[in-house]
């Protein structure tokens, strides 16, 4: 007898911030993803500094009962939402409370209560402005005159992921820049010549790699074939590509099963090793 399929739980999660909301999104997406079957429906508030803006807040939970999650700093504030949690009898969790004590603990020091400290215009933020500024000026083989002063250089055959990666890496302040491999062209040759930026080779299996192609053409209402999603033409491509990384001694990451964020993470972990920092583990 075939099992009935679970229908999916909804529930409301109300997140609160004084912040932008980013860290706590980011936590409760986390977190929900561990459920099977169960789907939140999200309400964000976001720099949440006032009496009046925490009542809106309470007015929209007590219409939607769910659970509320939030990382306010304000004393004053924290106690007004969990008092007003307590009278609608929900839930209320102040989420980064566990580690921001353990850490106290550990390191013997006070805890902060500026709010949005997070987000504070210091010099990693700026970093961060210009690696984000420098991926955008050096994507898709753009730049190339100045790829050395790159930390990372992300090398591979079109739709291995390599633009949206080196968005995500710059949000971490690591400057990077990618350069397509185009059948029938040669690569720059400053790609060869670098010293101090890191080259990274993408790899990704023919299949998964037809199938992202046969996406990005239907989105672009184009249904002709071409070499571009032919079987053997695309195997040749990626086949090319690993002998060049294996010819240059360049680190390679197979992307075919990995999120962008997990690329991410491999590339950092081989430019931290290529750093001495950290032993490599991709």
């Amino acid at each position: 007898m075939s099992q009935q399929p679970r229908i999916a739980t909804y529930f409301h999660v109300h997140l609160v911030s004084d912040s932008t909301g980013e860290t706590l999104n980011a936590m409760a997406k986390a977190v929900c993803a561990r459920f099977d079957q169960v789907l939140p429906i999200e309400h964000v508030y976001a720099l949440v500094r006032s009496q009046r803006q925490l009542e809106r807040v309470m007015q929209e939970v007590e219409g939607a009962p769910g659970i509320v999650i939030h990382t306010i700093v304000d004393k004053s504030l924290r106690e007004s939402l969990e008092h007003g949690c307590r009278q609608l009898d929900i839930g209320c969790i102040a989420a980064l409370d566990p580690l921001v004590s353990a850490l106290s603990r550990y390191l013997g020091a006070s805890i902060s209560n500026r709010v949005g400290a997070q987000h504070a215009l210091d010099h990693d933020y700026f970093n961060r402005i210009e690696a984000l500024n420098y991926a955008i000026g050096h994507d898709d083989g753009q730049g190339t005159q100045n790829l050395e002063s790159a930390d990372v250089v992300l090398v591979g055959v079109s739709r291995t992921s390599k633009t949206p990666t080196c968005i995500y890496l710059a949000h971490r302040g690591v400057r990077a820049a990618n350069v397509p491999l185009v059948p029938g062209a040669e690569p720059p040759a400053q790609l060869f010549d670098l010293k101090h930026a890191l080259v990274v080779g993408l790899t990704v299996s023919p299949d998964r790699l037809i199938q992202i192609r046969r996406n990005r053409l239907l989105s672009l209402n184009e249904g002709r074939e071409s070499a571009y999603i032919e079987t053997e033409a695309v195997r040749d491509e990626t086949v090319r590509a690993r002998r060049l990384f294996e010819k240059q001694g360049w680190p390679v990451i197979d992307v075919t099963r990995r999120s962008v964020e997990e690329t991410a993470a491999a590339v950092i972990n081989i430019l931290s090793a290529a750093r001495g920092q950290i032993e490599p583990t991709a």
